[in-house]
């Protein structure tokens, strides 16, 4: 039975094609964007008490219109300004409702990393990246297989880009590589799309030690924040609760860590 996953892959085929038929890699490569240096997305996590990593997203097949009305500059100055560690900006438009203007209007706009977020199944969408301003890229582990996973990692790191490498079950979790810079867990089954938190508190026992990890999907209160601290996270993708919040910057500033602040 193909899944919703199945279904966007799918049509992401469909944009890779149309997007090679109508650009080459020279016409990214002489974009104002693609040869700027990037801004550490690792680095900004590393250096946070607990990231706190915002988002773009008007929509999504599991919630529906969250808020089809969002200023990409203003919301994104906003989340800024209220100490958010790195933005998310979806860039699907077909299911998200998202565009590659939104992540070029929030890099003209704000001085921290933009992570594009998008079904990333090819090279030349990695090219496009690096070109609307982007400074790390998602690669989804069940949409990708181990060795596509890899290639997709050394192209992006090769452009400068940083990998974001996002799992939600053990068997996705072998396909991660050395070589990526941070790894997500999401807690929305992406085959099922149900959100629950216990599969990042699961998960975490699973991962390499040494590497950046951050929670998505779900993440709505400072104790579950307390909590994925605890337990070794190093940040959180907040998405859907601070997108349909009508005062994110309080919202921010309420999951914000508070130092030796743990949960026993």
């Amino acid at each position: 039975m193909k899944t919703i996953l199945d279904t966007i892959i799918d049509q992401k085929r469909k944009e890779v094609q149309i997007l090679k038929a109508k650009f080459k890699y020279t016409d990214f490569e002489q974009t104002a964007f693609f040869n700027r240096e990037c801004i550490s997305f690792s680095n900004s996590i590393r250096e946070s008490e607990f990231a706190l990593i915002t988002e773009i997203k008007r929509k999504s097949p599991s919630a529906g219109i969250i808020n089809d009305q969002l200023d990409p500059k203003t919301l994104g100055l906003a989340y800024y300004e209220s100490g958010a560690t790195a933005i998310s900006c979806l860039t699907d438009n077909f299911f998200f409702g998202g565009l590659n203007s939104d992540l070029e209007t929030l890099r003209e706009s704000v001085p921290i990393p933009i992570l594009r977020k998008d079904f990333i199944i090819d090279e030349f969408q990695i090219f496009e990246a690096k070109a609307i301003g982007a400074d790390a890229i998602l690669l989804i582990a069940e949409a990708l297989t181990k060795e596509e996973a890899l290639h997709l990692t050394i192209i992006a790191q090769s452009l400068g880009l940083e990998v974001l490498m996002e799992c939600h079950d053990r068997k996705n979790s072998e396909k991660l590589n050395d070589l990526i810079d941070v790894i997500g867990v999401n807690n929305r089954n992406l085959h099922l799309q149900k959100t629950t938190l216990e599969t990042s508190y699961e998960l975490i026992d699973y991962l390499p030690k040494s590497k950046l990890k951050i929670s998505e999907s779900g993440i709505k209160t400072y104790d579950e924040i307390r909590k994925l601290s605890s337990l070794g996270y190093h940040g959180a993708l907040i998405g859907e609760s601070i997108i349909s919040n009508s005062n994110p910057g309080d919202f921010i500033h309420s999951l914000k860590l508070k130092k030796n602040n743990y949960v026993y």
